[in-house]
């Protein structure tokens, strides 16, 4: 049985299948989904509008990436987590998002169980800070 956790997330991410299995996963455990964007310029507008708990955010999108809409994101609304979502683990990609912020990492391909587990140990450490 689930339970409003009454965390509120949006995704941001150019893969429709990406961002249905986040939606799917995030709502299964009790998490609300504020809403979807395909590119960085529409999700900062989602993000600035809705003000989620969590932000899950595609490194590798169309127009601007990852990294910039990251630093956009932490520049107006520092407490919110970012999660990158990416396939692309390369150091200089993850040092980057690092460096500007970002509360963790999701690999793709990813599972349920990776995907809950990384918010709740980035959920955990905002808490602490």
């Amino acid at each position: 049985m689930t339970t409003e956790k009454g965390i509120t997330t949006l995704i941001i991410d150019d893969n429709e299948i990406t961002r249905e299995l986040l939606r799917v996963t995030m709502r299964s455990d009790g998490y609300q989904v504020l809403g979807e964007a395909t590119d960085g310029e529409s999700g900062m507008e989602m993000v600035a509008r809705l003000k989620p708990d969590v932000v899950f955010l595609d490194i590798v999108m169309p127009g601007m990436s990852g990294i910039d809409v990251l630093k956009s994101i932490k520049s107006k609304l520092p407490k919110t987590v970012v999660l990158m979502v990416t396939g692309n683990s390369d150091r200089a990609t993850v040092q980057a998002a690092v460096q500007n912020g970002a509360g963790g990492f999701i690999l793709k391909p990813f599972n349920t169980g990776t995907v809950l587990k990384t918010v709740e140990n980035a959920l955990q450490r905002a808490r602490s800070a």
